[in-house]
Parts: C-alpha cells; sequence; structure tokens
C-alpha cells in the first residue's frame, strides 16, 4: 500500500492500491484504485476521494483514475462528484463508483460468475437480504464456500476469499457448529482440507470452548472465580467480534460493553449479527444502559 502524503498536520492518508499501467496504445495512466469498505453514508465521502486524488497529483506529478466501491444499504446514495463555485474560480472532480446494490436484482449473473469478485458481492448482499433469518444465512454461508470449490480455484485463493465470507457472515453459535460440520464433510467428500485445517479456525473453536468450560466450571463448582472467568471471556469473544465486524472499537464502547451482564452480552451478541455500520452497535448500547 503506497503513501500519498508528505508529513502534514492531517497525519497519513493511504490509497488503497496505487497502481502504474499502460494503455494498449502504449499511453502510461496511473491508476488509483479507491477501494473503500464505506458502510453507511458520509456526508464528506466525495471531498476525502478528491483529497486521496489530488495528494497523489501532488507526489507524483500524474492525474490518478479514481473508483470507490459503496457498500451500504441506501439506495440513493450514490456519490460521484465533489463540487465548488466560487467567483472566478470553479470546480468539478468526477469519480467513478461501483454501488453493490445495484446488483440485487442480477444475482443469478453473479452466481453464474467465475469473476472471484462476484462471490464477494454476492455474500455483501446475501448479508443485507438474510437480516433476522439466520437459517437462511447460513444456508447462504455454506453455499458460497461450497462456490469457492466448484469453481477450481487454487488452495490460496479459496482460503482468502472464505476467510473474506467468514468475516463478513457471521452466525449463532449454534449455527456456527452445524456450519463447519457441514463444511467438514463437503471437504471429506471432496478429500481437500483447506478450510477446516486453517488453524485460526481451530484456535477460535479453542476460545469458544474454553469459554464453555468456564462457564460450566462456575456453575457446577459454584464459584464466583470460575462465573467471573467466564463472563471475562464472553466480554472478549464479543469484543473481537464486534471488531471484525465494524473495525475498531471505540474506548467508551467498550467499557460499556464490558460492564453488560451476561444476559446481556448474549443478547448483543445475537443483535450485532444484523449490524452492519458503528451507528448499530451506539444505537443497541444506548437503548441496553
Amino acid at each position: 500500500m503506497l503513501r500519498i502524503t508528505r508529513e502534514a498536520e492531517t497525519g497519513d492518508r493511504y490509497a488503497d492500491q496505487l497502481v502504474k499501467v499502460w494503455l494498449l496504445e502504449g499511453e502510461q495512466v496511473w491508476l488509483l484504485l479507491h477501494v473503500e469498505v464505506q458502510s453507511q453514508w458520509e456526508s464528506g465521502f466525495a471531498q476525502r476521494v478528491f483529497l486521496y486524488n489530488i495528494r497523489i497529483f501532488d507526489l507524483y506529478q500524474q492525474v490518478p483514475v479514481s473508483l470507490a466501491i459503496l457498500c451500504d444499504e441506501s439506495l440513493s446514495w450514490k456519490p460521484h462528484n465533489y463540487v465548488v463555485n466560487y467567483p472566478d474560480t470553479q470546480l468539478n472532480f468526477n469519480f467513478g463508483i461501483v454501488k453493490l446494490l445495484d446488483w440485487r436484482d442480477r444475482t443469478e449473473d453473479l452466481d453464474s460468475s467465475d469473476n472471484p469478485f462476484a462471490v464477494v458481492v454476492l455474500a455483501h448482499l446475501k448479508l443485507i437480504e438474510t437480516k433476522g433469518r439466520a437459517k437462511e444465512r447460513k444456508a447462504w454461508k455454506f453455499r458460497l464456500t461450497k462456490m469457492l470449490y466448484e469453481r477450481g480455484y487454487e488452495r490460496q485463493q479459496i482460503l482468502d476469499l472464505y476467510r473474506f465470507v467468514d468475516w463478513l457472515i457471521i452466525l449463532p453459535e449454534v449455527l456456527e457448529r452445524e456450519f463447519w460440520k457441514e463444511l467438514q464433510t463437503y471437504e471429506e467428500e471432496r478429500k481437500v482440507t483447506y478450510v477446516t485445517n486453517a488453524e485460526r479456525f481451530g484456535f477460535e473453536r479453542g476460545i469458544q470452548e474454553g469459554r464453555q468450560e468456564g462457564r460450566q466450571e462456575g456453575r457446577q463448582e459454584g464459584r464466583q472465580e470460575g462465573r467471573q472467568e467466564g463472563l471475562e471471556q464472553e466480554r472478549s469473544l464479543i469484543l473481537r467480534q464486534l471488531t471484525r465486524r465494524l473495525g475498531p472499537i471505540a474506548p467508551a464502547q467498550e467499557t460499556q460493553i464490558r460492564g453488560l451482564s451476561l444476559i446481556q452480552l448474549e443478547n448483543l451478541g445475537e443483535a450485532f449479527l444484523d449490524f452492519t455500520q458503528p451507528a448499530d452497535l451506539d444505537n443497541w448500547l444506548q437503548s441496553h444502559q
């Protein structure tokens, strides 16, 4: 990832990918692939894209091509230009956008496409479509995972794409265990164990089992220490899952989460499956103070 700014009071800014290419005619072009995981409306988004563009021009003296991918749930929000009008000075900066929701009526095309990005778009759309329907969400997670094998991708491609699907589509614990059993059976039938042999998944399952054991120990022995350990493990697990879903958690939010009871944590563990933006967590915490 190339740095695109000099030292400045505003701090560092980064482009997701900055690529220099040549057209068929031989002309050199610099492409700024500004791939924002932009999950919500933002008033200053177009200005931010403009700043990325102008800073690259300032650093390399090349005009880059900017592209933004919008992953929010608003059908109408499609920022594509930054406009400034002053006396004797006008600016009209346009940039390309891809709105994932525009593919909601073309899922059959995505389903049949061999483009790896089709899996990414389909996973995003199905996450939105299956809100509140966990069993249907599990079925789609399994179907999307099978697609990775059936399309003949290489092992590393399968792992990379699966990790995105797994990060995006989080299931309740019971359904997650069912999913893993189904996936293990499927991999055994195909005589490959790409995903189920990955160390990090076994590690995460070990954390969940350890949390369950800690809570069980607290119930069986009636010891406060055991119950407290189980509660701390529950909090840590929820915080990790929220970070996977929404990005870094604000210190104030973490403090609130660590103050929740076990029942509240379990409720949050169910509710966050449908969170798509940080504001969802804010609203949930405010309603459970």
